[in-house]
C-alpha cells in the first residue's frame, strides 16, 4: 500500500488551502467561479446522474454544484486536510472524500463515469502520468482546466515578479498547448469533447479591478469579437472515451 509520505505530485494541498481560497473572494471572485461552474455543468448535460470522481477537488469549487447538480461526487486528496473546505458536505454525506496518490488512483478502471480535475494540472510535473491515470478511471469523460500557452499567459514567465506583487500568493505554473494534451489523451483512446476558453482578459487584471460588472463587460465584448475562443485562458478541456455513449 501506498502511505502518504511516497506521493510524490501533492499540489492539491495547496490549491486545497484557506489561502488559496482568497484569490476567489469577493464579487470577482465568485464570478470566476460561477464561470466555472455553467461551463461545467453544460459539459456534464449528457451525464445526467453519473458517478463524478473529483481529483484534486478539496478546494470546493465546484462540489456544490455538482451535488445540486443530482451527481455522485468523491474528491480524492492527497492529504487528510485537503477535506477541511468541503468537510460540511462530507458530514451530511452528501460527497465522499478519500485520501489517495493522484499519480496512482486507488480504484480499478472505469470506476466513475466522469472524472474532473480543476487547479491541479498546471502544478503537476508528471502531467502525462497524471492523464493517464485520470484517462485509466473515467468511464465516458475527463474533465480538467489549464493555462494555454496561445494566450496571455505565455507572458507571464515575464512579469511573474510584478504578477505577485500585484496576487501576493500566486506560484509559477506550466503552461501547456492544447496539441500537446491531445496527443496525451489520444494515447489512453479518449477523444476531443469540447473545450471553453474561459477569459481573454488576465485574471490577474480582474482581481485587481475588483468591479464584477465591468470584467463581465469586457469578456462580454472580447468574445463577441473571437478573441476569447481563439486567446482565452484559462480553457476548460472536455475529453470523451472514444466509443463510449
Amino acid at each position: 500500500m501506498i502511505t502518504l509520505a511516497e506521493f510524490t505530485e501533492t499540489a492539491d494541498i495547496e490549491t486545497s488551502s484557506d489561502g488559496y481560497a482568497t484569490r476567489f473572494a469577493g464579487g470577482v471572485g465568485r464570478w470566476f467561479l460561477s464561470v466555472q461552474e455553467q461551463a461545467t455543468l453544460r459539459m456534464l448535460a449528457p451525464y445526467p446522474g453519473a458517478t463524478v470522481l473529483d481529483v484534486g477537488g478539496g478546494h470546493g469549487q465546484i462540489t456544490g454544484a455538482l451535488i445540486a447538480g443530482g451527481f455522485d461526487v468523491t474528491v480524492v486528496g492527497s492529504d487528510p486536510i485537503c477535506a477541511q473546505r468541503i468537510q460540511p458536505y462530507i458530514d451530511a454525506r452528501r460527497c465522499s472524500f478519500e485520501v489517495g496518490d493522484i499519480l496512482n488512483l486507488p480504484y480499478p478502471d472505469k470506476a466513475f463515469g466522469v472524472v474532473i480535475s480543476y487547479r491541479l494540472l498546471p502544478h503537476v510535473t508528471q502531467w502525462e502520468r497524471f492523464i493517464s491515470e485520470l484517462c485509466r478511471v473515467a468511464e465516458k469523460a475527463v474533465i480538467l482546466d489549464y493555462p494555454e500557452v496561445n494566450s496571455v499567459n505565455a507572458f507571464v514567465p515575464l512579469f511573474f515578479n510584478f504578477k505577485k506583487q500585484l496576487e501576493g500568493n500566486t506560484r509559477h505554473y506550466t503552461n501547456y498547448r492544447r496539441a500537446d494534451l491531445l496527443r496525451a489523451f489520444r494515447e489512453h483512446c479518449f477523444i476531443y469533447g469540447e473545450s471553453y476558453a474561459q477569459y481573454f482578459v488576465p485574471m490577474v487584471v480582474h482581481r485587481k479591478l475588483q468591479v464584477p460588472t465591468v470584467s463581465e463587460r469586457m469578456e462580454r465584448v472580447a468574445r463577441g469579437f473571437g478573441l476569447t475562443q481563439r486567446w482565452g485562458s484559462p480553457v476548460i478541456l472536455k475529453m470523451i472515451r472514444e466509443g463510449a455513449g
